[in-house]
C-alpha cells in the first residue's frame, strides 16, 4: 500500500473534483448508521464548501423516478446544474459521470453518498484501481447499518482510499486563514452547519462587541 504522507498528499481545491452520489429520499429512509438530520446537514455543508472553493461538483442519482430527487438542500446550491440520473448501481461504470469527472482535468476525486457500503464503496474502489487519488467523506455518507458503514470504510482503506470528514476536508482546502478570497464565505458555511463551533463564533462576536460592565456587582 502507498502511504499518504507529505505536503503533496493533502487535498487542494484546484486539484479536487467532488461527486455526490444518491443523496435521495429512498436511501435516507433506511439510513441507520447516522442521524439522518446530520447526513443532510453535512452533505449540504460539503456542497456549499465545494462551491466556495470552486471545486467542480457532479451530482448523480439512481432511478430518480422511484428513489426520489436529490435533497433540495444540495441541488439549491447548484440550481442550474443537471443531476445525472443512472440505472447502474456503480456510479463509476456510468460513462456520463466518468466523462464529466475527466472533463475537469483533476485527479483528486472526492466522493460522498448513500449508501456507504454500496454506492460509495463500489465507485471508490474501482476509481482507486484506475489510478485516481480517491477520498471518501464519511460523515456526508451513510449506510443501512453502523456495521455496514464501518465495514465499508475498512474495505476502502484496504484498497488505498483516503477517509475524511467534511470539516477536515474544508480545512485542507482553506489551509491558511490569510486566504481571504474564501475565508469569509467558508465561515458562513461553518456558521450554518458546524453547530457548536458556529454558535461559539457568534458568541465570540457578541462578546467582542459588548462593552465590558463596570461598577459594583460586576463579576461572579
Amino acid at each position: 500500500m502507498n502511504f499518504r504522507n507529505g505536503l503533496s498528499s493533502l487535498l487542494r481545491p484546484e486539484d479536487s473534483v467532488l461527486v455526490m452520489i444518491d443523496h435521495q429520499p429512498y436511501q435516507l429512509a433506511n439510513l441507520n448508521s447516522h442521524d439522518p438530520h446530520m447526513v443532510v446537514n453535512n452533505s449540504t455543508a460539503l456542497a456549499k464548501a465545494a462551491k466556495v472553493f470552486g471545486v467542480p461538483t457532479i451530482l448523480t442519482s439512481v432511478v430518480e423516478d422511484r428513489g426520489g430527487r436529490i435533497f433540495p438542500q444540495i441541488t439549491d446550491v447548484f440550481p442550474d446544474q443537471e443531476v445525472i440520473d443512472r440505472t447502474l448501481i456503480n456510479t463509476w461504470q456510468d460513462p456520463k459521470v466518468v466523462d464529466a469527472v475527466k472533463a475537469t482535468g483533476r485527479k483528486q476525486l472526492i466522493i460522498a453518498g448513500l449508501w456507504t457500503e454500496i454506492c460509495v464503496a463500489m465507485p471508490a474502489i474501482q476509481a482507486a484501481g484506475e489510478g485516481w487519488d480517491v477520498t471518501v467523506i464519511t460523515d456526508a455518507s451513510g449506510a443501512v447499518s453502523l456495521e455496514g458503514h464501518q465495514v465499508a470504510i475498512q474495505r476502502m482503506i484496504a484498497a488505498g482510499i483516503n477517509m475524511m470528514t467534511w470539516v477536515a476536508l474544508v480545512s485542507e482546502w482553506q489551509r491558511d486563514w490569510a486566504r481571504a478570497e474564501t475565508a469569509a464565505a467558508l465561515n458562513e458555511v461553518v456558521l450554518q452547519h458546524l453547530a457548536g463551533s458556529g454558535i461559539a463564533y457568534l458568541w465570540e462576536q457578541q462578546l467582542l462587541n459588548t462593552p465590558a460592565p463596570t461598577g459594583p456587582g460586576v463579576g461572579v
